[in-house]
């Protein structure tokens, strides 16, 4: 029999706390919540209730991860006329956004300055992204993906990063190849879970996606994989992208938080409330309490001042600079932030 706390069904304040103080130690202890409580803790409502069950997913995040917040930063090497319909993205060609400005692979120089621009800002990681559904490799007409394994490789030759890339898809292949180049860890997120999928991208499929992740962690390479929040998906979405990021064992989460673009089909949608937020930051601390939950896109747009609650509801990494069409708060408030709260910008150690 499968050993589950069961919440009641009217509770008050005091029993909510009991029952997440039970169930927070049990996951600190090394047990992992199963769907039916994953989607429990989703109906706590109510600041003060909502509140509390960040408090205890800060608690889990203080226990198995500690107070290192890994730092990273981005750089768009390849921008606009993307072949993927993704509704939430600017850079798509089936619905190109105003801000998203067009331009083709970077040089290895030019993405170097940013490199070194991030080093000098106290990243620890830095992400080479690309719009598309994958790299060219080896066309009769370019080769891009050559291109980028050499600038992975000046990286590291001139910085104190470590290069991760977001390319898209990837084989088998060349998975090998950037963890040969010193690619130690990949983006590739799954964006919502696999029930809701089709609403929002319909050139490629979910199990594109993951087969992409298997492939990365074949490699050895770290899976750097999480989702997008506010795209109109309901809270059983949530939950299940989260158990399935937690069965493909990816290391690394990103947290993006919709910050509607004009011009894409999700440019009206209604942002989240920053309550709405560190709520579901503090679920994913529950059903992932060894993973690194990233700070990603949107946090700056939907949470404002609440960035410090975010930090303090399981958010444990985070990107600084600028995004890939938007741009983010700057480094020297990030790192006040961090301070203000006795957290320590750096590299967290993988637990997962």
């Amino acid at each position: 029999m499968v050993n589950t706390i069961h919440k009641p069904e009217k509770i008050d304040f005091i029993i909510l706390n009991q029952w997440l103080a039970q169930l927070s130690n049990k996951i600190i202890n090394g047990y992992q919540i199963n769907r039916e409580e994953a989607l429990r803790l989703t109906e706590i409502e109510g600041e003060e209730n909502i509140l509390s069950l960040c408090e205890y997913a800060d608690k889990i995040r203080q226990s198995c991860c500690g107070n290192i917040v890994d730092l990273c930063s981005i750089v768009n090497i390849k921008s606009g006329n993307c072949s993927e319909n993704c509704s939430f993205c600017s850079q798509s060609a089936h619905h190109q956004g105003e801000d998203s400005p067009i331009y083709g692979l970077k040089s290895t120089e030019e993405i170097l300055e940013y490199a070194k621009a991030a080093d000098a800002a106290g990243a620890k990681r830095f992400c080479l992204v690309s719009q598309g559904r994958g790299i060219k490799y080896n066309s009769p007409k370019s080769n891009e993906f050559e291109e980028i394994l050499t600038t992975v490789k000046e990286i590291i030759a001139q910085t104190n990063l470590k290069p991760c890339c977001a390319l898209g898809e990837v084989t088998l292949e060349q998975a090998q190849a950037l963890k040969e180049a010193g690619v130690t860890r990949y983006n590739h997120n799954l964006e919502s879970s696999a029930n809701f999928y089709d609403k929002i991208v319909t050139t490629h499929t979910w199990q594109d996606r993951v087969n992409t992740v298997k492939n990365l962690k074949q490699a050895g390479i770290q899976a750097c994989t999480g989702g997008i929040m506010g795209m109109g998906e309901t809270w059983t979405d949530r939950v299940d992208l989260a158990m399935s990021l937690r069965e493909l064992e990816v290391e690394s989460v990103p947290i993006n938080l919709l910050n509607p673009r004009e011009g894409t089909p999700l440019g009206n949608e209604q942002k989240l409330t920053p309550l709405e937020a560190v709520k579901a930051i503090a679920i994913f601390r529950f059903i992932l309490p060894t993973q690194i939950l990233r700070y990603a896109g949107g946090r700056e747009a939907v949470l404002g001042e609440w960035q410090r609650q975010g930090l303090k509801s399981g958010i444990n990494a985070m990107l600084i600079g600028n995004y890939l069409t938007t741009l983010g708060q700057s480094p020297e408030d990030d790192h006040a932030m961090l301070a203000e709260l006795g957290l320590e910008g750096g590299e967290t150690p993988v637990n997962s």
